[in-house]
């Protein structure tokens, strides 16, 4: 008889009253696989995206949805060798590749397991998992970040860009960054250098003042709207922008062409490699997620409500949802 597990399950694309609590079966441990007790996940703009329907043709309904894990492993498979039953473990499953992480239980492929960050908390870890590896890939291995250059992060108070900040600055960049002036104390604690209140100033304006009108090297862009049209005017010649948000309205970007500048769009992709690169940042002090609000499985449409509304809620960081524990 198949084991069974609570989860939040997606039932139809809508609102957030969209899911319901089910008992569903635990999915089989494959040779190189592990089946994780999920302590806690966290919610990103793609979980309310694919809940509104965004992504409808890319997840069948019913749906286990979710995108953060941490826990402890209790099964692996015949042919697993890297973690025993007892390990804690973080990592985000397959985006579009099967059951997510809202769920009591998962069943991951081993590739895609990282040893959790001695330092952090069940919450704090799944808090870090989907965004690390995003501004790991597009810092690391996109814009090729390289010490001494200087950074505009857009949306600095928010789940990714918090991590955005912290990751700049140990790879040794200058960082700037916008948000309200209610959280330009967060990001400065977070080491950025200097805070541009997007409500009252016009970056491109800022970042002159603040570059003596050279501009900066990378613009990292979170928020889309006409981000990826304004931001090479405040882009250094040879510049990099990187762009984490789906761009379905037609942009102007004849102000790349002058500055030869680089554009990289960002879908992450899963690995161990990107989560013990982050692991090793954590546990020397570097890197530390920033968690604004706690809630438990049953409450996920408020999760929803309190992501997808950050501003009118005035949350920062990430929303993270305990489990197990």
């Amino acid at each position: 008889m198949a084991k069974m597990m609570k989860a939040a399950v997606l039932t139809r694309f809508g609102g957030y009253d969209a899911f319901e609590m089910r008992d569903v079966p635990v999915a089989e441990v494959g040779p190189r696989q592990v089946r994780v007790r999920v302590h806690a996940t966290a919610l990103n703009p793609l979980d309310y995206q694919i809940r509104r329907g965004d992504y409808a043709d890319h997840v069948p309904l019913p749906a286990i949805i979710g995108h953060d894990i941490s826990g402890v492993v209790e099964e692996a498979g015949s042919h697993v060798t890297e973690f025993k039953p007892g390990d804690d473990v973080y990592y985000t499953p397959k985006i579009f590749g099967g059951a997510g992480s809202y769920a009591e239980q998962h069943v991951a492929d081993v590739e895609l397991v990282g040893r959790k960050p001695r330092n952090l908390s069940h919450p704090e870890a799944a808090s870090l998992t989907l965004v690390g590896g995003t501004v790991w890939e597009a810092f690391v291995t996109r814009a090729q970040l390289a010490v001494g250059e200087t950074v505009l992060i857009h949306g600095g108070a928010g789940g990714v860009g918090t991590i955005a900040i912290q990751l700049a600055k140990a790879m040794g960049a200058r960082v700037i960054t916008t948000a309200r002036s209610t959280d330009h104390e967060l990001v400065r604690s977070l080491g950025a250098d200097e805070v541009i209140d997007f409500t009252s100033e016009d970056y491109v304006e800022a970042v002159a003042r603040y570059t003596d009108r050279e501009g900066v090297n990378i613009v990292f862009d979170t928020i889309g709207g006409d981000a990826l049209t304004r931001s090479p005017l405040a882009l250094a010649d040879f510049g990099r922008v990187v762009s984490i948000v789906d761009i379905a309205q037609p942009q102007n970007l004849i102000e790349t062409w002058g500055r030869n500048a680089t554009y990289h769009f960002v879908f992450t992709r899963q690995n161990r490699g990107k989560l013990d690169a982050l692991t090793k940042l954590v546990e020397r002090g570097l890197v530390r997620p920033i968690i604004g609000a706690t809630l438990p499985l049953s409450r996920m449409g408020e999760a929803h409500d309190l992501l997808e509304n950050r501003a009118s809620h005035g949350l920062r960081g990430k929303v993270a949802i305990e489990i197990a524990g």
